[in-house]
């Protein structure tokens, strides 16, 4: 297994180039990246390079939503940009997900499809832009992730909110470049089943991602079974990233042994 380590989560008390550094001096050498638009990807990647680090995943905060007929072309057009970016940058791995999610007034939001279009036929239009994209990706050395994001704290309906129609998805594309992130912190506000979850989409996720709930800290700080989790993952012989998408509930030192404890990298 090999951590990874999010950018926008941890050591916020510097610009986000300087995050790369510190991450480093605790052994992690592999960092993920929230909106590659917005973020200076450039910058990021010369320091990853500068320091022996690669930039693990990105997405792009402008993607349009799959699951809205309307922004079909838009959908491809991202997308196209996003791998030319990836490529680019060596980034090698993105993210996809089912809506566009925007910020209003410091909130989460999905943005409203242009349009009345049942839930069938949302799914239905993800698939065929999905299938497009996928001809996108086959032409690069990029890996999509699908991430199912919790309709706790993104308002307005999310369309593939949990792990259960993420795997679906998966599934129907049968794609070797198409794979399942299992977060647990947004399948925990979700639907909970984690312990189920692993075991059911076993072979669909290349990396886990370990925030606790309620407040998407480090294992330990919350309501999830780490443990068990743990040891059920060492059962089926899981050995991808895992991925630290959380906020440190004291140092970052502290955090990573604490996580270290629960998730030895052996």
């Amino acid at each position: 297994m090999e951590f990874t380590g999010y950018l926008d989560f941890w050591f916020k008390d510097r610009p986000i180039v300087e995050r790369v550094a510190p991450f480093i001096d605790l052994g992690v050498k592999r960092f993920d990246v929230w909106c590659w638009r917005s973020a200076p990807i450039a910058e990021i990647s010369a320091e990853c390079k500068r320091l022996g680090g690669i930039i693990n995943s990105t997405f792009d905060e402008d993607m349009g939503s799959l699951a809205d007929p309307a922004d079909n072309e838009k959908t491809l057009r991202t997308w196209a940009e996003s791998l030319e970016m990836a490529e680019r940058y060596g980034v090698e791995h993105l993210f996809i997900f089912s809506n566009q999610v925007d910020i209003v007034d410091g909130k989460e939001w999905t943005r409203r499809l242009s349009r009345n279009v049942t839930e069938a036929e949302q799914y239905a239009n993800l698939l065929n832009q999905t299938e497009k994209i996928l001809k996108l990706v086959e032409q690069t050395k990029v890996e999509v992730w699908v991430e199912a994001l919790n309709e706790f704290h993104i308002q307005g309906g999310v369309l593939v909110h949990d792990h259960d129609l993420a795997a679906d998805w998966i599934r129907r594309m049968n794609h070797p470049q198409f794979r399942l992130a299992f977060d647990c912190y947004h399948q925990q506000r979700t639907a909970g089943n984690l312990m189920y979850g692993v075991e059911a989409y076993w072979g669909l996720y290349p990396t886990f991602h370990i925030g606790d709930c309620p407040t998407r800290q480090e294992p330990g700080t919350g309501e999830i079974n780490f443990p068990n989790i743990r040891a059920k993952l060492r059962e089926l012989g899981f050995d991808g990233f895992v991925g630290l998408e959380f906020y440190p509930s004291t140092t970052a030192a502290e955090a990573l042994a604490r996580t270290r404890e629960l998730f030895p990298l052996v």
